[in-house]
């Protein structure tokens, strides 16, 4: 019952009224906004905006004021605020505690207007109004009664309470046969799951994820006098240290004036401007070094165009291979920047990243340092074999078809290669661009993941850090692609997507494809033929044959397994999608692969056909828009 990542909100935040101050008294407390840890980021200001990404917020505020009906639910088993007044003054009780948090003092007139929250006879859903009328229409027990109770932190409890909701929703939406109170109903479902439903109750960290799916932050330890006590010493010494360094820092900067840049990397003052070198742990190259590695970046050493640039093949005076990518899009203002975000992308080691060998900046000697036009290059180890995209689309058929074991193995590396990027290192790395060309093969066609940097520390002050402002259609987590919402989630949606690749033999987003109107996008195929109980004709037909041997070389089950990791893992319900490590065990087959829940079909969307060959592409890419389930993330 999480938001459905492809909704766009239609009618929740169009009526930017005032509230009155004359309302009675709220029956709320709203003391959970501030105890919650919830993502405030989207809804502070901006130069240009009252609120950073106002779908996204509103969104947001939606599902955190909804805990507080979900309470009001279970004290009073109404599903409604009494009148117009109540909710006018709820709203302004809500809005203060946001004040509390320094965002902008307009959020609930901006995103709500108070008529929502009461429900008429206009609004109501199959006339349901209390939990008495919700049970006279379906029944005292239903299967979210049963589906819903116990810890939703878990995934598995967490699908099946989602899969309850979706179906108990079609169910109002039949008795009700008014189409127009799909949002109405849905509302319901997510508060009665929450409010009347869930052991824990509406406030628990599983009600909140799951059926409000609200990203809960890591929680501070606000509490504890131990831990002020040792802050405040900490903060005391840090205070001390930073004044020996800035004082150490001046009479640095006086002394390293008087020397000139030499062969040691040793910074000097020419014509009054100051260059200095990244202290990375790579090679830092000359221009002159790149240019006779690459034959003068000649045409026929060019390999390809990277995410953000054109690389080449190089062979260095020592004798090893590199790929030097020149940077043509760039977002670093500056020199520093730029060498600050190499020196983080140079302490990343592991066996599935490909290694960073070194960098290069390329300015003009009589010009400023800090140049936005100063051309960059990276050089990075060489993979012999290219990219997994050569590999499974060859551009000619000389390349011969990818075995089972070898791609078992590739999907297998670039998992442990992202789970490295998001949790084995502090913070965290998103990569944003996962996608067949950014994994590159070794000899032994062993993958690494490339295109993880340039990391961009996060300017909304979350603990991790951004590699792209954009991927890759076809690959894109649709939150990410409609609102602007990253998470580790989004880089599990492009996983999936690679492994359906993989297993698959197709691309990912094919506009040309004649078998449907609007185009192949290959999660719609893979899950089309997975509801209807044909999860084996989606693997690559020469993955499969009907001789024993092959039989034992390609295990059936296994392979169906890893095609419904990938499925779950390109969920479009973000809370339902497993964790990068919760992937990889499935994989590995530690865990189950949990029952992959129903993911909602929008009003006026073509349902699927059912015969595996015809099907509607996502509303990311055809442009419709579902109804306003916004309390569901």
């Amino acid at each position: 019952m999480i938001h459905f990542i492809t909704i766009t909100i239609i009618t929740i935040f169009s009526f930017p009224h005032s509230i009155s101050s004359q309302s009675p008294h709220c029956p709320i407390n709203y003391d959970y906004v501030l105890r919650l840890s919830w993502p405030t980021t989207d809804c502070h200001h901006t130069t240009n905006s009252p609120v950073t990404n106002s779908t996204s917020c509103c969104q947001t505020l939606l599902s955190v004021f909804g805990i507080s009906l979900a309470q009001h639910l279970k004290q009073t088993s109404n599903f409604n605020l009494p009148n117009l007044a109540t909710s006018s003054s709820c709203l302004t009780d809500f809005q203060t505690k946001l004040d509390h948090l320094s965002l902008p003092n307009n959020l609930t007139s901006f995103c709500f207007h108070p008529s929502q929250f009461v429900i008429s006879s206009n609004n109501s859903c199959a006339g349901i109004r209390n939990v008495e009328d919700w049970r006279n229409k379906l029944g005292k027990k239903t299967l979210l009664d049963s589906s819903c109770r116990n810890d939703l932190t878990d995934l598995t409890a967490c699908a099946n309470c989602v899969d309850a909701g979706l179906r108990i929703h079609r169910q109002l939406i039949l008795l009700d046969g008014n189409s127009s109170h799909y949002n109405e109903c849905f509302y319901f479902v997510v508060l009665y799951a929450a409010g009347i439903v869930n052991q824990f109750g509406p406030e628990s960290d599983g009600a909140v994820s799951c059926p409000f799916g609200i990203n809960i932050l890591p929680k501070s330890r606000k509490n504890s006098h131990l831990y002020l006590v040792f802050g405040l010493i900490g903060g005391l010494v840090g205070v001390v240290l930073i004044i020996c360094v800035v004082g150490l820092g001046l009479l640095w900067d006086r002394k390293r004036k008087r020397f000139k840049l030499d062969e040691s990397g040793v910074d000097r003052v020419e014509s009054g401007r100051v260059r200095r070198r990244p202290n990375t742990g790579s090679i830092w190259f000359k221009i002159q070094d790149l240019e006779k590695a690459t034959d003068g970046f000649s045409p026929k050493n060019f390999i390809g165009r990277g995410g953000f640039g054109v690389v080449y093949k190089g062979v260095l005076d020592d004798g090893s291979v590199v790929a030097v990518k020149k940077i043509i899009e760039s977002e670093f203002e500056g020199n520093d920047e730029f060498c600050n975000e190499v020196e983080i992308i140079s302490n990343l080691r592991h066996r599935n990243l490909v290694s960073l060998r070194g960098c290069c900046i390329d300015s003009d000697e009589d010009g400023e340092y800090e140049r936005r036009d100063d051309q960059r290059y990276l050089v990075y180890e060489y993979m012999s074999n290219g990219n997994l995209d050569d590999h499974l689309f060859p551009s000619t058929s000389r390349k011969p078809a990818l075995t089972w074991p070898q791609r078992k193995n590739i999907i297998l590396d670039v998992a442990k290669g992202l789970a490295y990027l998001h949790y084995g290192v502090k913070p965290g790395i998103y990569h944003r661009d996962i996608k067949a060309t950014n994994i590159l093969l070794d000899a032994n066609m062993r993958a690494s993941v490339a295109d993880f940097g340039l990391a961009k520390q996060s300017r909304e002050g979350q603990s991790h850090l951004t590699t792209r402002v954009a991927g890759t259609h076809g690959y894109l987590a649709p939150e990410y692609a409609l609102y602007g919402q990253l998470t580790e989630k989004s880089d599990v949606y492009s996983f999936g997507v690679v492994i359906l690749e993989i297993m698959c033999g197709r691309k990912a987003l094919d506009l040309s494809y004649t078998g449907s109107p609007r185009g192949f996008l290959i999660t719609d195929w893979a899950w089309s033929l997975m509801k209807e109980g044909s999860v084996g004709r989606v693997l690559d037909p020469c993955l499969l044959g009907h001789d024993e041997s092959n039989e034992a070389m390609n295990p059936k089950g296994i392979m169906e397994r890893f095609v419904l990791v990938g499925i779950l893992c390109a969920h479009v319900m973000v809370v339902l999608r497993p964790t990068i490590l919760d992937a990889l065990k499935m994989l590995e087959g530690d865990i189950e692969v949990p029952k992959i829940p129903d993911r909602p079909t929008p009003l006026g969307h073509p349902t699927f056909t059912g015969n595996g060959s015809t099907f509607s592409i996502s509303p990311l890419l055809s442009g419709l828009q579902l109804k306003a389930n916004d309390m569901l993330r």
